[in-house]
Order: C-alpha cells, then structure tokens, then sequence
C-alpha cells in the first residue's frame, strides 16, 4: 500500500495497457446478452475480503485500529458562532416589483479536532455498551436520521458491536418518509440532529416499537423540543449522544460480535418517485464492497491520506467509502456542504481549505460548482490571466495525451493557486451518483487533481465501476470493481442491443456478493428487478468500449420518446447543458406532444449577473432578472450553443427555457438528499412557467 511519505504520483492519463475486463471463462453464450464480464482480478474468484479474517463491519473496524492504533481516524469542526447579513431586494410579486429583506448566514467554525483509530474503538464500544444498557439487545434495530459527521458512524459501528443493524433514512426524507421507515423496521431507538425532534412528535404516535431518542450533541438543542416530546412521550427515554456514551462507559458490556450474513443496515434509498424502497445490507455485502473497491485503489491511497466527508451517509456511496477509508488507514475529515467553502464562513478557513484533504469524492452538481467557481476568478482577472490560463489548459492536456514532459511546471506556475483553494494537497477525486460531463471531468482533472468516476446503486452496495487512476479515461466509467460482474441485455425498445456494432449495447445487469437477494419486505419490486439467478437489473443502458471498460449511455426511466418517435435521454443532455456557467442547476423536461424538449434552470447569481450587465439588463436581483425576456433569449442561445458544441443532434436541442429564483434543495423536495432531481416536484412546481416556455 502506498504510503503518504511516497505517494504515487498520478496523473489523467491512461497509462495501463487493456483489456481491463476480461470474459468470465466456461459460460454459455445466451441470445440478447453480451458474454458475463469481469475485472481480471476476480478471474475465477470475486475478490470478498480485503484480510481473510474480515467478514463483518466490526471485524473490519478492530482491524484497522490493531494496524493504526494511535493514528487520526476522525475529525470533526465545531459551530463557534453564526454571523447574520442581511439586505433589502427587488422581487417581482404577481407581476409586482416589491421590496424584501433577504438574510444570508454565515458560519464560523473551530479547527478540526481528532479522534485516534484507538479511542474511536474506545467510544463505539461505549455507545454500544449504552445501548445495551437503556434496553436494546441483539438484532434490534437503531434508526438514523442525521446529517453526515463522526457521531453518525460511531453510532452504526456502536450499534454493529452489539450486532443490531442500523436503519437509514436521508435527513431530508420529511415525516412522511421517516414514519414509514421507522414503523416498517420496528426501530427500537432512533439517532437524530436536535433540530429534527420536532419532526418525532407525530411519528412517535405510530412508531411504537421506539424505546429510545438519541440527539446528536455534536450541535445545540432546544431545550423546549425535548421539553414537549417528553411530555408527549413519557415513556420513551430521550438522552443525547454524550450521555449513552457515559452510560455505557459505567456499564461497560462485552461486545456481541455479529456474523458476515448477519443485517448491518437497511438503506432507504430516495427513490426520486414513489414509497422509499429498503435495501437489506449483510456485513458480508458492506466487506466485499470494500474488499472490491480496495482492489482498484488501495495501492495509491493508504495512510496519511486524508477524506473529506460531507455527502450523506445515508447514501450507499459515502458509506461504503468511510469504511474504505477506515480500512486504508486514512483520515476522515468530517464538513458540511453549508462550510465547505470560504464563501459560506467567517473568521476561518471553509472545511476544504482548514482539512486539506488529499482525496474527494462528490456527486456532479459540486464539480460542476467547483469548476464554475474558479472559471469565475479566472475570467475575473487581466486578459493575461485569462489567456495564460486557458492556454495553459490547453497545453497540459496536450502533453497528457501525448505522454510528454512538462505538465509538473503549468502546475508550479498556473495551477497552483487553484490547487490551494482545495487545500494543496488533493491528489485524486471522484466522482459519482450520475453523470458528470465530460468536459468538467477534463477541467478539474488538468486544473487539480485526475478525477475518476465511480458507479453503484444502494441495491449493489455502491458495486458497479470504478476507473483504477492508472486507466484514467473521460470516455468511459472504468471496468467492474473485484466484487462483481456485468452484462448487458437487449433492449429493443430504444434500440439498444448486444449485437450492435461497432460497440455491443444494453440494459446493464449486475451479480455479486455486494448485490442484494431482495427489497425488504416488498415481493413486487423484488420480482420486477432481481432475476431468480441473482442479476440485479439496473435500469441503466450501457455500452462495452474497446478496452473492456463500460460506458452509461442512457437511463430506461429517463428515456424519453418525443413527438417524431425517438428517444431522448434527460440525463445525458443535462450533463452537456450543465456546463454554461449560467446553470447551476438544470432539469430538461420532453413532452411527448412536442418534438423537441425545453429546460428548466436554477440560474448561477454571479454569472446571471455578468450576462445582464453585458446586454444593457438592469436588476440588481436574480429574482427580478429571472423574470426580463431578453435575458431569457441570451440564456437559451448559451444553452443552445453548448448543446451543439457537445455533439447533441437536432432533436436534442432545447427549444426553450424556463429561468426560476428558488433553489432547489432537499428541504423543499425539488432535488434528494443526493441531489438527484425530483422531475415530478420541478415540473408539478413550474407547470405554467413550461407551458409558455413551449408556447401553449
């Protein structure tokens, strides 16, 4: 494993030689499905454990602390006080131009303070000592519902030394989405931030398995909150983090290891339409998961590395790569998406710059923002700054796909101020949870770090691909991690079939150890995606390329077929169209009535206001520049131009836009605590706004 005194120097270029999947030997050719494919080092066994004697989550973590001991494991910040500015806007009301305060808060925040591997082992044996004694046994169930920090997985391994699974819900779910999983599960405590205990007192009412309400202190609480719900709630024991801990630190028990097949956790997932699906993880799927991604990267991230942690929890991915990161031996630096950057605080460093984190992963929307951020200081400079800069870009990718000397002195000179506004000492970055275009891969790759692509799905514990650095490619989303194997299957609707030349196509399925056998308790959606011989059908279409990596080509439910009769694929082109500076966010919308589809856009406030400036459009807030039509036709004409210059055909070219002032976030539903897009939600929201945007 490389060590961080020597790290491997890596760089976006592919430099490994292909086939990097090979064909599983001894199947049966099947009609309407490419041959199984695998990663070669899973050739004839999948890849399960990353040490023979790891089997289970907790296995994995005293592991790690017997090999790191004394090294920091986790780290945290905490809120010193917040800093209120506010300021008078224009906003156009029922066609009214009025007058409101708008306030924006600002965050200051302590420096990061560290847990060792060893006194992390100490607390989770604590917090599962707690739990044991305010009443839960083995094979109970302990709810979170919580934003991303320490306490939220020093609760789940407290919990796993206990062998009691954990439940997760988004923090964003609402009521509604925490009742059902919380009745559904018969959870025995629950795990919150103190903010949401307002949100227990009618879930308490049906969810009547709960003992136990556990609030994170890691943040201030209401005092009246736990006031009202003890009151409601007399017999429920409501206690805050550092109190189980003491509990359990008087009551210390002996831990109750579980077992590989044993539950770790039923993940919700947040499902962008219907009733939240529960996906059943074994301590088996969470240790091949790691075991298969470790695989592929182990060699180039060990200790000494740091990972900042700030995407939910909740979400398989981030779960998957604490527990990586734990198994490597790294840091975990625990942020906030309100505190990643300095923007958003005061009197200190934002979470990026005080951590200086040499690994990042992140879902598109944030390299979208990343990129957009330093595009906007850049052409905010002289034109010799401008220029040096793009040529720059230019050059070192050049020499990248050239293989020639040079890149490490752009980076000395050009680069590095850019480098440092993500702490100095980022060396790979990952993307996943949709698709991120390829033009930003490319940007953040030559302007930072090598950014390589992750895909997975809750239902595979985050298990599908993974680009190994050393096969560095913005074609492609690399080859199947070491835990499981793919093919792909006709789907003659959209014409997509294993046959097709020059690449074969299809819906992408996936077997393995990390995939699960079925939803929890749910026999439709079981039968409707999972095969009686283990596939997993992932609603993805997918293409195999030349080096035996795989490509994500469209999305079943995202294809769209428009008035003359062919597809359309919505994520596609929101990841070309989410590139113009003006777009912070986007959701393209086709109705089936018109032949070409239109977007809805959350405008990016600093770039807006650069494009009304130069076209003579006065306004000095997004909410009344949202609203002026000449902007919106400079808007659509951006979009379109992009659209053209990422290869979109005719069809694929919106044919209109819809400008709107509100963000969407998961606390009002538009977009999951992922950020994936709520279509239903933004176009139920902004149906008016389409319809004349279409011309009805």
């Amino acid at each position: 494993m490389a060590k961080s005194s020597t790290p491997i120097q890596l760089i976006p270029r592919m430099t490994a030689k292909g086939p990097f999947t090979v064909e599983v030997p001894g199947q049966t050719p099947v009609e309407g499905e490419t041959p199984v494919r695998r990663q070669p080092l899973a050739i004839p066994e999948f890849v399960e454990r990353p040490a023979p004697d790891v089997t289970t989550v907790y296995e994995l973590v005293r592991a790690a602390v017997a090999k790191y001991g004394n090294a920091k494991c986790v780290g945290s910040r905490k809120l010193v006080r917040t800093h209120q500015d506010k300021k008078k806007i224009k906003k156009i009301v029922d066609g009214v131009e009025t007058e409101v305060e708008k306030s924006w808060t600002f965050f200051e925040m302590s420096p990061y303070e560290y847990y060792s591997y060893t006194e992390y082992e100490q607390l989770i044996l604590q917090l599962g000592s707690g739990l044991r004694k305010i009443g839960l046994d083995k094979a109970d169930r302990v709810h979170i519902y919580a934003a991303t920090s320490a306490n939220w997985l020093a609760t789940a391994h407290g919990a796993a030394s206990q062998s009691m699974p954990i439940v997760t819900a988004y923090d964003t779910l609402g009521e509604e989405g925490l009742r059902y999983s919380m009745v559904a599960t018969k959870a025995k405590a629950i795990f919150l931030d103190p903010h949401l205990l307002p949100t227990l007192t009618n879930v308490l009412a049906v969810a009547s398995s709960v003992q136990a309400v556990i609030w994170n202190s890691q943040h201030q609480v209401n005092q009246d909150h736990v006031d009202k719900l003890k009151a409601a709630y007399p017999h429920i024991n409501i206690l805050n983090f550092d109190e189980l801990v003491r509990l359990g630190k008087e009551n210390p028990v002996e831990p109750v290891p579980p077992t590989a097949e044993d539950l770790c956790c039923i993940m919700y997932t947040s499902g962008s339409t219907g009733t939240p699906k529960g996906v059943p993880i074994t301590h088996r799927s969470v240790v091949a998961a790691v075991s298969g991604a470790s695989a592929i990267v182990q060699p180039y991230i060990g200790p000494g590395d740091g990972l900042l942690t700030y995407l939910p929890l909740a979400h398989i991915l981030e779960f998957v790569f604490e527990h990586a990161a734990l198994w490597w031996g790294s840091t975990l630096g625990y942020g906030n998406p309100k505190t990643l950057s300095d923007a958003s605080v005061r009197n200190c460093n934002g979470d990026i710059r005080e951590f200086k984190p040499s690994v990042l992963i992140g879902v598109p929307a944030v390299w979208e923002t990343v990129k957009k951020g330093i595009i906007g200081k850049v052409n905010a400079g002289s034109p010799v700054v401008r220029n040096l800069f793009w040529g720059a870009l230019g050059l070192k990718e050049k020499l990248m796909y050239a293989g020639l000397p040079g890149s490490g002195l752009l980076d000395a000179v050009v680069f590095k101020k850019i480098k440092e506004a993500t702490g100095g000492r980022l060396r790979l970055c990952l993307s996943a949870g949709g698709p991120v275009s390829k033009e930003t891969q490319k940007f953040i790759s030559f302007a930072i770090a090598p950014m390589i692509i992750g895909y997975g799905l809750t239902e595979t514990t985050a298990m599908g691909t993974l680009h190994n650095p050393f096969e560095w490619s913005a074609d492609s989303i690399g080859a199947m991690t070491a835990s499981v194997e793919a093919k792909l299957v006709d789907f003659p609707d959209a014409g997509y079939y294993a046959t097709n030349k020059p690449n074969p196509q299809g819906e992408i399925w996936l077997r393995g150890p990390t995939v699960l056998k079925e939803y929890y308790e749910n026999e439709k959606e079981t039968a409707e995606a999972i095969t009686p011989d283990g596939w997993f059908k992932t609603g993805d279409i997918g293409e195999w390329d030349k080096n035996g990596h795989l490509k994500i080509i469209d999305r079943k439910k995202n294809l769209v077929k428009t008035l003359n009769g062919e597809y359309i694929a919505l994520e596609k082109l929101e990841s070309i169209y989410r590139s113009v500076p003006v777009v912070a966010n986007i959701c393209v919308y086709a109705d089936a009535e018109q032949a070409k589809p239109i977007a809805i856009i959350v405008p990016a406030e600093p770039a807006l206001k650069n494009l009304a400036a130069q076209l003579g459009v006065e306004g000095d807030s997004i909410e009344t520049l949202v609203h002026d039509k000449k902007l919106h036709s400079a808007v659509l004409k951006e979009l379109q131009a992009q659209g053209r210059a990422g290869g979109l055909s005719g069809i694929e070219i919106i044919d209109g836009v819809v400008i709107v002032e509100d963000e969407w976030t998961p606390q009002n539903g538009l977009v999951t605590a992922a950020q994936k897009l709520n279509r239903r939600g933004i176009l139920e929201k902004y149906k008016k706004d389409v319809a004349k945007a279409y011309g009805k």
